[in-house]
């Protein structure tokens, strides 16, 4: 009991005070957040994709090759291709998902068009691609934080899906591979390939963005010596843990299987205190991309 008081202490030490984000902060906070995430996402677009001509999906994308196809101004093409999709949310998905749309659906474009004069910093289109990914990632994660959306594509998928019964991501998909393909034709094979580049870098950058870079392990002890690893666990690595009880399949024997999640610099230490109460211990260690919770990320479910 003296032991679970002492761990409790010592957690309280490590966590701080925040402002709860709930009613009016909440909103500040997401207005902000989807603000911030449209601002990177034009910069990006201006910078990088459009002077190198990265039609890497989405609406941004259209918006490229009807500059270079009918030499549209961008951010008019983009309104032009946003304003219907987003009626056409509110009529079809419903007024919930159509009103977090909106913000980004009309401030985008706007960002887009008051940054179109920018200095670009490079013509290279592999140096374009990769810089406009990262740019577009942030800001699209930044957006998804702040629980809105640009619009778009994302609500078009959104109407597939519903009424297709495909998955999301199997739409979302579908929409950009479509997009590529018209780069291909409209600008040129090479071109597409780099925006194949562009679009996996922004995937890659947005589930940076929502999960988080330090990725925490979740690890799975079996030893026969449970009780003292739990001890130095909790005493010594200060990290609370679960207790599972199994039957092995070999032996029908049951045992108890210790799980503990730690975060990635722990893991070291972790090990090397199990072999010194057990070197014959089984452990399995993997990743967990996200953990919310006491000791770790404090945040919404």
């Amino acid at each position: 009991m003296q032991q679970q008081q002492q761990l409790q202490n010592n957690r309280k030490k490590r966590l701080t005070t925040l402002i709860p984000l709930n009613g009016p902060w909440r909103n500040v906070v997401d207005t902000v957040s989807i603000i911030l995430g449209s601002f990177l996402i034009a910069v990006a677009f201006n910078l990088f994709l459009l002077p190198n001509q990265i039609a890497s999906g989405g609406v941004s994308g259209l918006s490229i090759l009807g500059k270079q196809w009918l030499g549209l101004e961008p951010a008019f093409t983009q309104w032009a291709i946003n304003i219907p999709l987003l009626i056409a949310g509110f009529l079809l998905i419903g007024k919930q998902y159509g009103i977090r749309s909106v913000l980004g659906s009309i401030v985008l474009p706007l960002l887009v068009f008051l940054t179109k004069d920018w200095a670009v910093p490079t013509t290279n289109p592999l140096l374009g691609s990769l810089y406009g990914g990262i740019g577009v990632g942030l800001g699209i994660g930044i957006v998804y934080r702040g629980r809105g959306s640009t619009g778009g594509m994302s609500i078009l998928a959104r109407i597939v899906q519903k009424y297709s019964g495909l998955s999301y991501s199997l739409c979302v998909v579908m929409m950009d591979a479509t997009v590529i393909i018209m780069a291909a034709f409209v600008l040129s094979l090479e071109q597409s390939l780099f925006a194949l580049i562009g679009l996996y870098v922004t995937g890659k950058v947005i589930d940076a963005v929502e999960m988080g870079l330090g990725y925490s392990k979740v690890a799975y002890i079996i030893s026969n010596q449970t009780e003292p690893i739990t001890k130095v666990i909790l005493d010594d690595l200060d990290r609370g843990l679960t207790k599972l009880e199994a039957k092995g399949g070999y032996t029908d024997d049951q045992r108890t299987v210790l799980m503990v999640v730690v975060g990635q610099n722990e893991v070291p230490r972790l090990k090397a205190l199990i072999r010194s109460v057990d070197p014959g211990a089984f452990v399995i260690i993997s990743n967990a991309h996200e953990v919310l919770g006491e000791g770790f990320k404090r945040g919404e479910l």
